[in-house]
């Protein structure tokens, strides 16, 4: 069961796309702000991180960065959430470290799609 980290501070969103995730058969671990999400990445090793991007203490595009630095957490695929989808914010993920971008309100069978290509991809390495 593929274990993922969900790093969201609203808590509706949260619990929503926790519960619909854990239906699919994902093990969901949540983190509410960025600076928790980069310790829980770091001692729980999920195989995959949900990261929105507007978080307090440390924004997702800071975590991304400190995740990606991490060696022990490097390898992690991480997709970076955001409700403000601005012209550039998709590239701005990347070149934090998110994987894959994707945007706000969540539409869940892409958001799905998006984390099973790359739980796929990231078997195969």
């Amino acid at each position: 069961m593929p274990k993922i980290l969900l790093v969201e501070d609203n808590e509706m969103n949260r619990d929503m796309l926790s519960r619909r995730l854990m239906r699919r058969g994902f093990e969901v671990i949540v983190a509410v702000d960025g600076a928790s999400g980069v310790t829980v990445a770091e001692s729980e090793l999920p195989d995959l991180i949900v990261m929105d991007m507007s978080l307090p203490i440390l924004d997702g595009w800071e975590a991304t960065r400190q995740i990606k630095q991490i060696t022990a957490t490097q390898h992690i695929p991480i997709i970076g959430c955001s409700a403000h989808a601005m012209v550039g914010d998709r590239e701005r993920g990347i070149e934090a470290g998110c994987d894959d971008y994707d945007t706000k309100p969540i539409e869940f069978a892409r958001l799905l799609g998006k984390i099973e290509n790359l739980l796929q991809a990231y078997a195969r390495t």
